[in-house]
Parts: structure tokens; C-alpha cells; sequence
């Protein structure tokens, strides 16, 4: 393989990054869930105030002049109470099969860690699924522990609404 850059996602990038969120989607059992668009994408990491971040991993002298995008990263700042510091949450990390075991994975996790030491974030966090031993094991090689005390918890549509109609009337 040729040299492996990772840098920060610019527009123009939300297709590669949805493209890749479908296969990380249909490798996890669920790719009737993943309906977000380019535009979602655009909007999200490009808009005013952006909320969220996507680093690239992208490997030169490929087919593309500008480097053939194999992974992505995406993150966003959470909030620990106790530490009162922010954090990085990745929702993705995600590396196509072919450049697997070349250390693109870890190569987008210490930029993360990277991250989060120049700002003063003490902790980044994830999940992964308890099914897909290898990652669980990617991870542990990095140095991550699993927090099997936690339990994740979701609320989703209907249920959803169902709860915001129980708010206080202002």
C-alpha cells in the first residue's frame, strides 16, 4: 500500500462518507437503518456551527489524483460532569475491508487521541458491538477498555415523541 494520510473532512467528501457509513451499516446487520444523505452530511460537518467532525483517511497514488478515500472517523464532543471537561464520542470509525490490518484504524484513532490531547479532553469514548469480536479486540490492543458496567440506553420515534409530550408546559 502506498502512504496513508488522515486529515480533517472538506466538502465534497459527504459521498465517500455515506457510501462507507451504508457498508459499515450493512456489516452491522442493519442497512435498512442508514438513511442519512450527502446532504445530511454537508449540513452536519459543513454547516453554521457544526456540531459534529469526520477525519478522512485517504491513501495516494491510486487511481485518484487526490487520494483514494479508504476510512473515516466521526466524532463529536460529549461532556463528563464528574470530570467537567469535555470529551470526544466516536459514533464511526471505519476502515474498507481491503485496507484492513495496515494500521488505518489505529492510524484515525491516535489522530482522535491526538485531539483530544491538545485540547485538554480527558477521555474518548465509543461503543462497539458485543458481537464483533474483531474490533472489541482492535480496541483492546490500542490500550481501551470495555465498560461492561454501563448499560446504553436509546429512545427512538414513537416513543420518542411519546416522552417530549410529557415535558412541563412552559
Amino acid at each position: 500500500m502506498t502512504d496513508v494520510r488522515i486529515r480533517p473532512a472538506q466538502p465534497g467528501d459527504e459521498n465517500d462518507i455515506v457510501a462507507m457509513v451504508r457498508e459499515l451499516a450493512e456489516f452491522e446487520r442493519a442497512a435498512d437503518l442508514a438513511i442519512a444523505t450527502a446532504s445530511d452530511f454537508h449540513s452536519a460537518l459543513f454547516g453554521v456551527n457544526p456540531s459534529v467532525f469526520s477525519l478522512i483517511a485517504e491513501v495516494s497514488g491510486d487511481a485518484s489524483p487526490n487520494g483514494t478515500v479508504i476510512g473515516f472517523a466521526l466524532w463529536f464532543k460529549n461532556f463528563s460532569t464528574w470530570r467537567g471537561k469535555h470529551g470526544i464520542y466516536l459514533e464511526d470509525l471505519y476502515v474498507r475491508p481491503e485496507y484492513r490490518a495496515h494500521g488505518v484504524g489505529q492510524a484515525l484513532l491516535a489522530e482522535l487521541a491526538g485531539i483530544c490531547v491538545a485540547q485538554g479532553f480527558p477521555r474518548l469514548e465509543w461503543w462497539v458491538l458485543d458481537w464483533n469480536e474483531s474490533a472489541r479486540n482492535f480496541y483492546h490492543r490500542q490500550g481501551a477498555a470495555a465498560l461492561t458496567e454501563w448499560i446504553p440506553y436509546r429512545v427512538t420515534e414513537p416513543e420518542l415523541s411519546q416522552l417530549a409530550a410529557k415535558a412541563i408546559p412552559k
